[in-house]
């Protein structure tokens, strides 16, 4: 670098370039936005880690939730087998005592015939032992079917319960389905929530680097700059505003952004134009000038830069092979370059800006439309 500055204060005769402080003020304002956007991304991942945060707390109440549902329903159908066997036990007791007081009956009708009863008072020497008997045959058809109303009673209340834990059960059924279903929502929007956390700290990371970029950027450029005040004359003689809507492009090809608009994946707006075109194409200077910078630069790749008086400057960047070098006068149409990608750039092409006392000026002013 310092061999170059003293090439240009051997070469130069003209008055000195002035490198304005006006651009290096407004790459710290980008910087000072840009970090103003990472804190506001900040604050939203630390929001989205708050919300994700509490949606995995009420997963976790769900999951107990559920838990404890699918733990009653278990106890429930459990009972529910418990009453059914109790139930299938009362039943068969049941018809057990229906069948051995059917029996009963059937007896006491076979010997309570005429005939029958007769041979029952004749045949019995004693009364009262007669008294007894009738009086015990009664009493045991009186409790059996005591029993089995009891039986009955008691397979009712079974069944009763039976239902009604079968009841519970559909409840159970019914609520476990809902908390699944509200699980699984809450499931979704977990996913949704750290996707959306996962998103903010890609972004975090993206502006982190391009924070850190541009700072080393703006350092780079204001080396630069006072490095080139120091030792070039400012250039004298040449009318730069007369060329003003008459320019052309300095490489054909597609101009694929705006000036002004936002760049891909990015906070920064575009500062010139980046203009399409093939590997090795020509590059040419718009109008008379001076070049001043000669170099690879980081973020521009081989750039050169021509002082065109007046506080004008046009940049070239991205370019495969420079061919001139700093000092040298050009005229209109002078080659200069070769398209490129230089600098990290995925696609080739020329990056091309046009500033005033270091501002970047709308280029589609000054570049006569095909």
């Amino acid at each position: 670098m310092a061999r170059m500055l003293l090439l240009i204060a051997c070469c130069l005769a003209a008055n000195a370039f002035a490198a304005d402080q006006t651009d290096l003020d407004r790459l710290r304002q980008r910087i000072a936005l840009l970090q103003r956007e990472f804190d506001q991304a900040s604050e939203s991942k630390a929001e989205a880690a708050d919300a994700l945060r509490e949606s995995e707390r009420t997963i976790s109440d769900r999951q107990r939730a559920l838990a404890r549902l699918e733990q009653q329903q278990r106890e429930g159908k459990i009972a529910l087998q418990h009453l059914q066997r109790r139930g299938a036990r009362a039943g068969e007791n049941a018809r057990q005592q229906q069948i051995r007081l059917g029996s009963l009956l059937y007896r006491q009708y076979v010997s309570s015939t005429d005939e029958d009863y007769l041979k029952l008072l004749l045949g019995s020497d004693d009364p009262n032992q007669l008294a007894r008997d009738v009086h015990y045959l009664g009493y045991i058809a009186r409790e059996r079917g005591s029993a089995l109303r009891a039986q009955q009673k008691a397979l009712a209340e079974l069944n009763a319960a039976a239902r009604e834990t079968e009841a519970k059960q559909h409840e159970l059924d019914e609520l476990r389905a809902a908390e699944r279903r509200e699980l699984a929502q809450l499931r979704q929007e977990q996913d949704a929530r750290q996707r959306t956390l996962h998103k903010i700290s890609q972004q975090l990371k993206q502006q982190r680097r391009e924070i850190g970029r541009l700072q080393k950027n703006e350092a780079r450029l204001a080396r630069l700059l006072r490095e080139l005040s120091a030792v070039m004359p400012e250039m004298a003689g040449n009318d730069f505003r007369r060329h003003k809507g008459k320019l052309a492009l300095p490489v054909s090809g597609a101009i694929a952004n705006q000036f002004g608009s936002r760049r891909p994946d990015s906070t920064l707006a575009w500062n010139g134009w980046f203009i399409r075109a093939r590997a090795k194409q020509p590059v040419l200077a718009i109008a008379p000038g001076r070049v001043v910078y000669a170099d690879w630069l980081r973020g521009y790749g081989n750039l050169l830069i021509l002082d065109h008086g007046q506080g004008y400057l046009s940049l070239y960047g991205n370019n495969q092979t420079l061919y001139k070098q700093v000092g040298e006068i050009l005229r209109t149409g002078d080659l200069i370059a070769a398209v490129g990608n230089s600098g990290g750039n995925e696609d080739s092409g020329l990056y091309f800006e046009l500033r005033y006392k270091g501002q970047p000026v709308n280029p589609s002013r000054w570049i006569k439309q095909p």
